[in-house]
């Protein structure tokens, strides 16, 4: 396909963030950039976080695994329905009631000033380091399909892309990436229906007999029970996908910091409730298609990418090609813009608040140079990351790095769940330590399951022992609420 057709896509697809980002942002406070000045409509915000949650890894990589691991990805998706109840139920409630911008700052409430910080901190190398594997996902396939036509180095390509995130984030925050997460997730969610309908297509599938042959398919087990050390066994990933919701989404910055823009909690509850319906569909849509692009590589004769990442962006520009491949283009577009965007604004929320004690509600013009400065910090520091790992060139060693910055979720989970399911106080100055030990453990385990288990494989649900070690932890230095601490 020609690389000309794909600028013209990207360019237009760029100026309509643009155009909503200068509409949003005029007359932008800093009340807009933390919580939208808390006017963020609930139906808006909902379906802008589909393009939070479905990064470009989801985009080409839940399709491509459907070879391997059929539909057990389903499995998780189900848990997330009752962990995102459990955020509309209790954590949204104590959020808005506790008047919060960072939603450390209970931590800081409830243990002191040292939880505050290991809780950003832990938040900003988890999404600071996500966000860079999943910009850097979607950035390989940009690269080999479209900036390497123009001879544009990849260092160089991630910059153009990070800029011009910044130049639509820098000004209005929130405020703007409410709307501007909108269109990403419509775009994103056209791009899956439509390659879809593009396979079905050449595949000569009507919708009744898409369903059939998906169905029918070797691809469509959604529910494993025989197996209880694999990977995919039901109960790992039912509980390991409900936790994995609560502290990814109830937990994160990233992902709570447009819900507290909602104008009430009743909205954000609703935000929240409708967003769990609307991920399982769309979920489902990922890995259907996933099953009809392995079925159009078995009729056509494909070789399946060593890659299985590779398959979905393969089949899409160059086999199906034309407006097939452009709305390929637009949705990893959407998904690339959408893995980041936010992010930079939340990791800057969450420094300044939690590290800088900064005043939102009073800032000044050297509070804001300073605030728009540690925005400009975090982008460069984004990009560093992807350039490391393009040099790092070692999927082995890429996957490692992303898989240790999620264990840095689990003392989040185990800080909150201490907070709200124990009257007890910690020694604060402690916090930081027992909060780097679980990890670690975590990772010592997991390396040796197989060995010292008898052949066991942690799923998911080592999430849930990180955070049940952090919460030991913290009860082994704790002491009774009426005990003076030292």
């Amino acid at each position: 396909m020609s690389p000309y057709i794909i600028l013209s896509s990207v360019v237009g697809y760029f100026a309509l963030l643009l155009l909503i980002a200068w509409y949003t942002s005029r007359n932008a406070s800093s009340d807009s950039y933390f919580i939208g000045n808390k006017q963020s409509p609930w139906y808006i915000v909902a379906f802008g976080l589909i393009g939070d949650s479905l990064s470009g890894v989801t985009f080409i990589s839940v399709p491509g695994a459907v070879g391997t691991n059929q539909f057990s990805y389903m499995q998780m998706v189900l848990g997330y329905v009752i962990g995102y109840l459990v955020i509309s139920q209790f954590l949204l409630p104590l959020y808005y009631r506790l008047n919060l911008t960072s939603i450390y700052g209970y931590l800081q409430q409830r243990f002191g000033t040292s939880s505050q910080k290991s809780g950003s901190f832990f938040f900003l190398v988890s999404r600071l380091v996500g966000a860079a594997f999943r910009l850097y996902i979607a950035l390989i396939v940009l690269d080999v399909y479209f900036f390497s036509s123009f001879h544009i180095p990849f260092a160089l390509s991630a910059a153009i892309v990070i800029a011009l995130i910044l130049l639509y984030t820098y000004k209005g925050g929130i405020k703007t990436l409410v709307w501007t997460d909108t269109l990403q997730s419509g775009f994103l969610l056209l791009g899956v229906i439509f390659s879809i309908y593009f396979v079905c297509k050449e595949l000569h599938l009507n919708l009744a007999e898409t369903f059939v042959a998906v169905k029918q398919s070797p691809y469509s087990q959604v529910f494993f029970f025989d197996d209880w050390m694999s990977k995919n066994h039901f109960i790992k990933q039912f509980m390991g996908g409900m936790f994995i919701a609560i502290v990814m989404t109830g937990l994160d910055q990233n992902m709570m910091q447009k819900n507290l823009s909602c104008r009430s909690l009743g909205d954000a509850q609703k935000n929240i409730r409708w967003f769990s319906v609307v991920v399982v569909f769309i979920n489902l849509l990922f890995v259907s298609l996933g099953a009809l692009l392995y079925l159009y590589a078995q009729q056509n004769g494909l070789d399946i990418p060593a890659k299985t990442d590779q398959l979905f962006p393969s089949i899409a520009l160059n086999n199906v090609g034309g407006v097939g491949a452009i709305v390929f283009i637009l949705g990893i577009t959407a998904a690339t813009f959408s893995s980041a965007d936010s992010v930079l604004t939340t990791l800057t929320t969450s420094f300044c608040i939690d590290f800088l004690g900064y005043d939102e509600k009073h800032e000044t013009a050297i509070l804001k140079r300073k605030r728009q400065l540690i925005h400009i910090g975090f982008a460069i520091l984004l990009l560093l990351l992807i350039v490391l790992f393009k040099e790092l060139n070692n999927d082995a060693v890429i996957n490692q790095v992303f898989k240790f910055a999620g264990y840095t979720y689990g003392p989040l989970l185990g800080m909150f769940a201490f907070g709200l399911f124990s009257k007890r106080f910690v020694m604060d100055k402690w916090v930081p330590f027992i909060c780097l030990v679980s990890p670690i453990v975590c990772y010592v385990l997991d390396a040796n399951s197989k060995q010292w288990l008898g052949g066991y494989q942690f799923g998911n649900e080592l999430l849930i022992a990180n955070g049940l070690i952090t919460f030991v932890g913290l009860m082994i230095i704790s002491k009774n609420r009426n005990l003076q601490i030292v």
